[in-house]
């Protein structure tokens, strides 16, 4: 059995160099246009170039968004665009719109991957793409296990599901509720996350309903890191992490539980310890997590309904920029308050998880102090044990 695909995503290329790092086998990006993340960084031609390069060294993949939902004015500029991307080297694209498709495959070699924003749910549909030359299908997240296994038992073609991340009101993210509200087209890169707002309840006379907590449309994200087994049984492809707007510190966490339960089940048939796993991947979001509909259980507790409370998560502590072998030195830029007693955790890529307590801390100029409070500060901390650049800092739980 050919060993399932990890696919991260990556906002930036610092976000994509970590992805890889820590574990991802291939990683999805936005280049400059064209893509459903318009408020993200996004990367340039040269940085696509540059992430090509690294991920290949790696021997993984690179996978370019081209996935809005297009008009008669940007028609013209896909076959321009996509010829531009192949010369990055990527090794797919990932795409909505049955035109682009065709686009790319008359135009270029790329492997063609179908967006979830297609709201692939069945079998003929899927077999439609793979005629028309698509190599990989990005199931609808509204796909049940049957559904999906029925699709994999009927069709040859690879096929590819959601496994973590934030869920959509809307079905598979084709949602307009942005567009009303701000004038901000959600499938056009825009959203501005209306179902995260609260709203005031009003009853058929337009009386306002109290409730313990405003009301929302809020989804809980995905986790399926208990069904992680039976998906890699089912014959699934890929497995993907949603989040190009997530942070280092998120992406490093999810990707490298994930790469651990995924190798941990190929070598021993089980996935061990799954209830510190997630609270370990609960630490690093601020929504609860749930299987959605994959099995078919898709009732109030998916969602939120009367609100919850976002809190900013403070855990991640800094990045291991140097470690000086022979003084124990490690140089760490700060992330967030770090103070003289702190018990942390080190993980990295490359080593078990490390315990330590921080007992001294040196600013750049030399001097000696108890808090780290600037934004990005470089500091110096003295850690026994060995760490590589890269390696994540975060406060014990």
């Amino acid at each position: 059995m050919k060993k399932v695909e990890l696919l991260s995503p990556a906002g930036d290329l610092e976000r994509l160099k970590v992805a890889l790092m820590y574990g991802a086998d291939a990683v999805y990006i936005g280049g400059p246009m064209l893509n459903l993340r318009a408020n993200a960084i996004n990367f340039t031609f040269d940085e696509i170039k540059e992430g090509v390069k690294f991920a290949h060294s790696l021997k993984k993949k690179v996978y370019v968004t081209v996935n809005i939902l297009l008009h008669n004015e940007e028609i013209s500029l896909v076959k321009d665009y996509v010829k531009k991307i192949e010369k990055c080297g990527v090794d797919a694209v990932i795409v909505s719109d049955p035109a682009v498709i065709k686009i790319v495959i008359d135009n270029t070699k790329l492997d063609v991957h179908v967006s979830t924003q297609s709201s692939t749910t069945n079998i003929e549909t899927v077999k439609f793409f793979k005629e028309i030359g698509a190599t990989r299908v990005v199931l609808a997240r509204e796909c049940t296990k049957k559904e999906i296994q029925e699709i994999i038992d009927n069709v040859d073609i690879e096929i590819e599901t959601f496994i973590h991340g934030a869920m959509c009101a809307g079905y598979s993210g084709r949602c307009v509720m942005s567009n009303f509200l701000t004038n901000r087209d959600a499938n056009r890169g825009g959203c501005s996350q209306i179902c995260r707002w609260d709203f005031d309840l009003l009853d058929k006379n337009k009386k306002q309903i109290k409730g313990k907590k405003p009301f929302t449309f809020c989804s809980k994200d995905l986790s399926m890191l208990r069904y992680l087994s039976d998906m890699i049984d089912m014959g699934i492809t890929s497995f993907k992490i949603e989040g190009r707007m997530r942070s280092l510190y998120y992406i490093a966490t999810v990707v490298s539980i994930y790469r651990k339960a995924i190798d941990e089940y190929y070598k021993t048939g089980k996935i061990t310890d799954i209830e510190n796993k997630e609270k370990v991947l609960r630490r690093c979001a601020n929504r609860d997590s749930v299987p959605q509909f994959f099995n078919d259980i898709y009732d109030s507790t998916c969602s939120y309904y009367n609100g919850r409370e976002e809190i900013s998560n403070q855990d991640f502590l800094g990045i291991v920029l140097d470690y000086n072998k022979e003084t124990k030195i490690a140089t760490i830029e700060e992330r967030n308050y770090i103070k003289k007693g702190d018990i942390v955790e080190i993980f990295g890529p490359n080593h078990e998880i490390i315990t330590y307590t921080f007992n001294k801390i040196i600013d750049e100029d030399g001097n000696i102090i108890d808090v780290v409070r600037h934004p990005k500060q470089i500091v110096k901390i003295k850690i026994d044990e060995f760490v590589e650049n890269y390696d994540l800092i975060r406060i014990k739980s």
